[in-house]
């Protein structure tokens, strides 16, 4: 599906179709195209209106693809990503949104879940100044917003290590392995978007390409601050979560040797009064302790007692029971 957000006459409109002719240099007229969960026919619609290079659209109709930046006949092809993290299911997931930029269209392809475009639209229809500016700006907006998106996210991560910390110190279980596992696995994810994502912009705040110009370029530089200081967290949630995973193998081994020493603690003492039992069950003749044979075996059971005893003061001082 393909919305029409097109600026002519001083006035932003949402339409249902476009004039091929808006898109000429000389027309004065900005026109946005936001495909939302791109079709074939779609496809077909920017190659046939747009113009847009086969590639270029074959790239925009795939749903996994990493940041870049390219250009395609003189259309700027970039390519980042948005992300949520839902606590509830414990997962981090990232979203591709494909740019194409030229100083009269952008187009933007996405599935449709995109925070960032549908604020944005709103802001074009109740404001003629969002299009007015350019399809540059328009796309540094969008940016903008998408990467505003990434803070509170990072945020959310990071409560949810300081919470797996706690637990890690607190209650240690092996449950909790996977539980690490699987954010040590997201922060590698959220590495792999922000990093590349980094470039791409920082490409974009270079004034590598004529669409670009030197106003647009400090805006895109402030975009690629902050995805400097997200892929500065991005490291720094790595060294995080290995060191709590250190930390929780450490104290699932500590558990393990306390767990050994109570088992062998409680096998020494079973162990002596098995050897006394056992000698004193014996069918052979002993030497006596005293008394008739019903004394002696409350000697012996005094004498298991007081071995019981010691054998256990011993080992509450070694802190093994």
């Amino acid at each position: 599906m393909i919305a029409y957000y097109v600026h002519r006459e001083g006035r932003t409109e949402q339409l249902e179709a476009i004039d091929p002719a808006w898109l000429s240099a000389d027309s004065g007229v900005r026109v946005w195209a936001d495909v939302a969960e791109p079709t074939e026919a779609d496809g077909r619609v920017l190659q046939d209106v747009f113009g847009l290079h086969p590639l270029a659209v074959q790239d925009a109709l795939e749903t996994v693809n990493n940041p870049k930046v390219e250009t395609y006949a003189g259309v700027l092809h970039v390519v980042l990503h948005g992300i949520d993290f839902l606590a509830e299911s414990d997962t981090f997931e990232t979203h591709d949104t494909d740019f194409f930029l030229t100083r009269t269209f952008l187009i933007t392809v996405h599935d449709a879940k995109r925070r960032s475009i549908h604020q944005v639209q709103e802001l074009c229809r109740n404001n003629n100044v969002i299009l007015e500016e350019g399809p540059t700006a328009l796309m540094h907006r969008i940016i903008d917003t998408m990467v505003d998106h990434y803070r509170p996210e990072v945020e959310e991560l990071s409560e949810r290590l300081d919470q797996i910390e706690e637990t890690v110190l607190e209650r240690p279980s092996d449950e909790l392995t996977r539980q690490i596992l699987a954010v040590k696995r997201d922060i590698a994810q959220m590495r792999r978007i922000v990093l590349p994502q980094r470039d791409a912009v920082g490409r974009l705040a270079r004034r590598e390409f004529e669409v670009i110009d030197q106003e647009m370029a400090y805006r895109f530089r402030d975009v690629y601050d902050a995805l400097v200081r997200l892929a500065d967290d991005a490291s720094i949630f790595q060294e995080r979560v290995t060191g709590i995973l250190d930390a929780h193998l450490a104290a699932i081994s500590n558990r393990l040797a306390l767990s050994s020493q109570r088992l062998a603690a409680v096998a020494t003492i079973f162990g002596t009064l098995t050897v006394l039992s056992g000698v004193y069950g014996m069918n052979v003749p002993l030497p006596t302790i005293g008394g008739s044979e019903a004394t002696e075996f409350w000697w012996i059971i005094g004498l298991m007692t007081i071995v019981t005893g010691i054998l256990y003061v011993v080992f509450r001082r070694m802190r093994w029971l």
